[in-house]
């Protein structure tokens, strides 16, 4: 009896879009080098993994190299998963107890709802070579939890970079978060490059809407903004900053079901 996997595009209405994940829920516990191969064989920029706890589930993402401590897009794929599958009714509530803390999901009409920590930054002085390794002048280098973010001048030179990701890589950061004001119906567009874990650039990046959601909360004077993520599959957020929490909204679609073998 193999261990059932499914596959799910986040943040998009359509599949082949958006961000796809692979979320196995696991019956009883695997070794940490076991999640970590499967991670590898998926070769997706993350793969979830949960296991009944408590009241929710205990939830870990890997990608293809490494463990990493939130991931948006997977938690996404998790919830839509443990409806669509029928691991919870469709009105229930999805807990996860992760290492970023307990995470909640509900369903909100054909919208998931997740709500997230806040990633805030710092202002720091351009690190040398990173707008060389972007191909881009920044307008101001913040940092975060999750690395750099970059604010650039305009939308259209965040959808036409193409970075080296080798240079990228190098510096000591999880990754780089690039971003400017949108254009309608965008009010924030980014992309997100991490080639230090493995992914030189990730379709959607939940994650980085925490950082993204209190950056932008001071510069638009708003606290709900429509965001995009300008990848080549490119996907769509509903972010309402409240303070120390971010609420991401977004949709999912299954693309396949199958198990796993070993």
């Amino acid at each position: 009896m193999g261990i059932p996997l499914v596959q799910v595009d986040a943040f998009t209405d359509k599949p082949y879009g958006g961000n796809p994940a692979a979320v196995c829920v696991l019956s009883e516990a695997q070794p940490d080098t076991w999640m970590q191969r499967v991670a590898q064989e998926m070769n997706l920029s993350e793969t979830a993994f949960l296991l009944p706890e408590g009241d929710g589930f205990r939830l870990r993402w890997f990608t293809p190299t490494v463990e990493v401590d939130l991931c948006g897009h997977a938690t996404l794929a998790s919830a839509h998963t443990l409806w669509s599958e029928g691991h919870l009714a469709s009105d229930q509530e999805a807990r996860f107890y992760t290492r970023s803390g307990l995470l909640t999901a509900q369903r909100q009409g054909d919208w998931i709802e997740l709500n997230f920590p806040a990633d805030p930054s710092q202002p720091i002085q351009t690190p040398e070579g990173l707008a060389n390794a972007l191909g881009a002048t920044p307008v101001a280098v913040v940092e975060n939890a999750l690395g750099y973010l970059v604010e650039l001048a305009q939308a259209a030179t965040v959808r036409d970079l193409q970075p080296d990701f080798a240079a990228l890589g190098k510096f000591p950061v999880h990754g780089v978060i690039v971003t400017s004001r949108g254009e309608a119906p965008y009010d924030v567009v980014s992309r997100f490059f991490a080639p230090a874990l493995g992914i030189n650039e990730d379709p959607v990046t939940g994650s980085a809407h925490c950082g993204l959601s209190p950056y932008w909360r001071e510069k638009l004077g708003k606290t709900t903004f429509l965001a995009y993520q300008a990848s080549a599959r490119g996907g769509v957020l509903q972010v309402e900053d409240r303070g120390d929490r971010v609420v991401l909204r977004g949709q999912a679609v299954t693309v396949l079901r199958g198990e796993l073998l070993y």
